[in-house]
């Protein structure tokens, strides 16, 4: 009886070191949304962010950075990951999407020195924790860039298929339509542009039946935004011989049939600011501390990718594609950010779905 009681007191003291290495070990942890980190979109982006910034400093241990995954679409189980992460040993955690919005805050408050780095997030400017650093993206310009190059790339009938109607994809959504407006009037043409948001951010039989329908009435390309809907658009338009439009990142990779993507460039700013945390003691920079990072098209990180592997428009050339982007970088064009109410558009027909 002895004997086995001084097993099971080893045991126990094994497996409180085992727990005590692991906490003092994932410094670095993503908490997805309600995606993957193999999403094809923002989740995937941040991770790659934090693995450059991990191989660039020599963190290659399996416990140095791990990512969690909440368990539902709710702020309670995203706060539950938050949890399980800080309980882990989490020091730094990486928060890609608006849905963190409402969570964030209550998460930085509870874990007041836990360093959160957001990506997209919306947060009250009198209601900003110190230790919450977050990315924000001018979309409208990558929006307004794919809009452009579709039309004079020829492109009239056109379709915006949004994800959940948060800020960031109502910024592509009107900065496309801006885009193909601006473009139809330069050219003297009159798309139409059909509009929808199918609330959701992964692939649907009703958003594989839409696109189908939008297709079959004539729509030549769709710009897909809001992650695994992609896969619902790719599947209507391998069908109907379609083109696409991805987003956030260069998901031309993924399929032929995407034309071009309005992307948000993440791992590089994500890798630089984790580096200026750790460079830091772990700790953000108090001139970057509770406030918004504002990225855009003048940082190259808006806009379209210029691989040529992935730039298949049919007459539009890169050369073309940079002489729009210094009008934009100049002043020459302007792009409006407002999301409260549809851009006007002059040359454009757009039809607004529910």
């Amino acid at each position: 009886m002895k004997r086995i009681l001084l097993v099971f007191i080893s045991l126990v003291l094994m497996l409180s070191v085992s727990a005590a290495a692991l906490a003092d070990g994932i410094t670095y942890a993503l908490v997805t949304d309600v995606g993957n980190i193999d999403d094809h979109g923002f989740n995937e982006s941040t991770w790659k962010g934090l693995q450059a910034f991990a191989e660039a400093n020599g963190l290659v241990e399996k416990d140095d950075y791990d990512y969690y995954r909440p368990s539902e679409d709710s702020d309670d189980a995203r706060l539950e990951a938050i949890t399980l992460a800080v309980d882990n040993g989490a020091k730094v955690i990486l928060l890609p999407g608006y849905l963190w919005s409402t969570a964030v805050a209550t998460a930085a408050k509870a874990h007041p020195d836990v360093v959160f780095l957001g990506v997209d997030l919306s947060i009250a400017p009198d209601d900003y924790p110190a230790n919450i650093t977050n990315f924000i993206y001018k979309e409208e310009q990558s929006g307004f860039m794919a809009g452009a190059a579709a039309v004079m790339d020829g492109y009239t009938k056109l379709g915006f298929l949004g994800g959940i109607d948060v800020p960031a994809v109502v910024r592509f959504g009107f900065g496309f339509l801006q885009g193909v407006d601006y473009a139809a009037q330069a050219l003297g043409v009159t798309p139409e542009v059909k509009y929808w948001y199918s609330n959701a951010f992964w692939p649907t039989d009703e958003i594989k039946a839409k696109m189908d329908s939008w297709y079959a009435e004539g729509t030549e390309v769709v710009f897909s935004c809001g992650g695994g809907i992609l896969f619902s658009c790719l599947a209507a338009a391998e069908t109907a011989g379609g083109a696409v439009i991805g987003v956030d990142t260069n998901q031309g990779y993924d399929s032929e049939l995407i034309i071009t993507s309005a992307i948000k460039v993440i791992p590089e700013p994500m890798k630089g600011l984790l580096q200026q945390v750790y460079d830091n003691g772990l700790a953000i920079p108090a001139e970057v501390a509770g406030v918004d990072i504002v990225l855009s098209i003048e940082q190259s990180a808006c806009g379209l990718p210029t691989d040529e592997e992935t730039w298949r428009f049919r007459t539009l050339t890169v050369d073309d594609y940079y002489i729009l982007v210094a009008a934009l970088q100049s002043g020459g064009v302007v792009i409006s950010d407002a999301i409260d109410t549809p851009p006007v558009t002059v040359a454009t027909t757009v039809d607004y779905q529910n």
